[in-house]
């Protein structure tokens, strides 16, 4: 398993934005596919973005579809979700999580970071 931490949310303006941080730790996080998840209250979390460990193979709600965008950077241990034209309805707990090349759960997650859109 690796640790992951998220950062970067905040509140902000509708038609804003704000690009989210997962940053890991541990030695092979290459080898590791990573998703973005949403929790809003009362709500069902929702599956928002994935990212493969290759980086060629992404995943979009089709809520989010042209307005965000997941990345990584390897050496940087790091991947991003870069929120554009910010909806209120996009206010949620964002958490990222990592699964481990093969494995078809997500075994590590992140505390979460909250981001509010204000219309």
């Amino acid at each position: 398993q690796v640790q992951l931490v998220e950062s970067g949310g905040g509140l902000v303006q509708a038609g804003g934005s704000l690009r989210l941080s997962c940053a890991a730790s541990g030695r092979t996080f290459s080898a590791y596919t990573v998703g973005w998840f949403r929790q809003a209250p009362g709500k069902e979390r929702e599956y928002v973005a994935r990212i493969t460990w290759s980086g060629d193979i992404t995943y979009y709600l089709d809520s989010v579809k042209g307005r965000f965008t997941i990345s990584r950077d390897d050496a940087k241990k790091t991947v991003f979700l870069q929120m554009n034209s910010l909806k209120p309805e996009d206010t949620a707990v964002y958490y990222c999580a990592a699964r481990r090349i093969g494995k078809v759960d997500y075994d590590s997650w992140g505390q979460g970071t909250q981001v509010t859109v204000s219309s």
